[in-house]
């Protein structure tokens, strides 16, 4: 196992070899996919008639165009009801693990993962999704993707990218009673701005990220995107433990768990781990956090007024104005 941290350890292990790119081609251990963005994906397969290197690391749910009022087939929207029996056709055909609406199995594609005990530690997760970030609560690398990506990860297994920095935001102290863990991620945000993670991964630490719940956690990696970052994690400990321990995959099977655990301790990053950036927030300051214009950067502590546009420095006055 390489020094580090968790992302240069996890990174190190699924690096298969660095492209003429430079780019590196990562192994991807488990490929969440939906029916918006991968119909393309599989017609791109199609063409060149390749199959599916991975079914088994792959797995597909419906989460983006099913009804909440009526669930009957043919769904009433003509273009829902396509991507539907395109997403039934492709998994079919490639033996991808389905979880179908009709077993009552289908769920939000970033929370079945985790509620079943497929994201783990020390992964490399991907999907055609901007919030697959919310899987590195777990301690995982996980990435959304494009189309074109898509394809090559069906394909091959793998998915070609380039390497970021790291910056750990450390969160200290004790949260307050009405401060949960959707203030700590906006106020992140509103310091750090929108585009302040562009070239980063962030790790999230300190003894107010620890004493989140596993939600909490994934909360705040969720939103790593909007803070312009290209991944989010968080170490995994006790807490992440308890959870998979609890989880589909190893209710019933706790050798696996036990066998499993010491690869996912061992990812953590060190103690004396290096990093490009490093950010310290007071977290026994922070307030519950209130957004009062159009994106998570314009946000304001509960007790401070909305500031006024001619307050703002010049490059954010015409957004807070149209806001």
């Amino acid at each position: 196992m390489s020094e580090g941290t968790l992302y240069d350890k996890v990174w190190e292990n699924h690096a298969v070899t660095t492209l003429p790119t430079g780019q590196t081609q990562l192994f991807v251990g488990l490929h969440l996919i939906h029916e918006v963005t991968s119909p393309q994906a599989f017609g791109m397969l199609r063409e060149r008639d390749t199959e599916v290197a991975f079914p088994e690391r792959t797995h597909a749910t419906v989460d983006h165009i099913v009804p909440t009022a009526d669930q009957s087939r043919p769904y009433a929207d003509a273009a829902a009801e396509e991507m539907m029996s395109e997403l039934e056709e492709n998994v079919r055909d490639a033996g991808i693990q389905f979880s179908d609406p009709t077993t009552g199995d289908q769920g939000i594609v970033h929370v079945i993962g985790p509620e079943q005990g497929m994201t783990q530690p020390g992964m490399t997760i991907v999907c055609g999704d901007s919030h697959t970030s919310t899987h590195g609560a777990f301690g995982a690398l996980a990435f959304g993707i494009g189309t074109s990506q898509i394809r090559d990860v069906l394909a091959t297994g793998c998915v070609a990218m380039e390497k970021k920095d790291v910056r750990k935001i450390e969160v200290t102290g004790e949260l307050g009673d009405c401060v949960e863990a959707k203030d700590v991620i906006l106020e992140i945000i509103r310091r750090l701005g929108t585009d302040g993670g562009v070239g980063y991964v962030y790790e999230y630490a300190g003894e107010a990220i620890e004493s989140l719940d596993m939600e909490g956690r994934m909360s705040i990696c969720n939103m790593s995107i909007e803070g312009g970052a290209r991944a989010g994690y968080v170490n995994p400990d006790e807490t992440t433990y308890e959870w998979l321990r609890d989880t589909d995959a190893f209710r019933n099977d706790p050798e696996a768990f036990e066998r499993l655990k010491p690869y996912w301790e061992s990812v953590r990053s060190d103690d004396d781990a290096e990093y490009d950036d490093v950010v310290t927030i007071d977290g026994d300051t922070l307030e519950p956090v209130v957004t009062w214009g159009t994106t998570p950067g314009q946000g304001v502590g509960i007790t401070e007024p909305v500031p006024a546009p001619e307050d703002l420095p010049e490059d954010k006055r015409d957004t807070a104005r149209r806001a």
